[in-house]
């Protein structure tokens, strides 16, 4: 994406101006993802005012690597973004069990959406009806 696409599709990744933003408010990379999603935060100082954070101690947030999702966030990060624990997730996270699968985002609006049969995105067709289905009639 060249240099107009950084500066206008807020959709797909960040800004120029969210860039910048971290920049100047001094945001400290804590963290990537699997997925690249990059975590930063920002220690609030004791001036006795509100910072507008969720937790007030520091405002922490995610620049995505794609898509600007937020199921793209995993479970361990969204706890961390909103102020669950303090230390970052790779310093919590219990060991993986076997049937754990990898995460997947929601997929729901994108041409890999689940699509049951007699959609219409999928030709519209589906089973007829019959068996033990009986047709609902006002007469009786």
């Amino acid at each position: 994406m060249g240099i107009f696409g950084k500066i206008f599709t807020w959709w797909d990744g960040a800004t120029l101006g969210t860039h910048w933003w971290a920049k100047r408010v001094g945001g400290e990379h804590v963290g990537t993802d699997a997925l690249g999603n990059k975590y930063y935060r920002k220690k609030a100082k004791d001036t006795g005012k509100s910072t507008g954070s969720y937790t007030q101690n520091e405002k922490r947030w995610v620049i995505y690597n794609g898509a600007n999702d937020a199921s793209r966030v995993p479970s361990e990060w969204h706890g961390w973004l909103h102020g669950a624990f303090d230390d970052v997730p790779e310093s919590n996270l219990p060991p993986a069990k076997i049937w754990e699968v990898d995460y997947t985002p929601n997929a729901t609006g994108t041409a890999q959406a689940y699509r049951p049969q007699g959609a219409l995105e999928r030709g519209g067709k589906r089973a007829r009806a019959d068996g033990d289905y009986e047709a609902w009639s006002p007469e009786g």
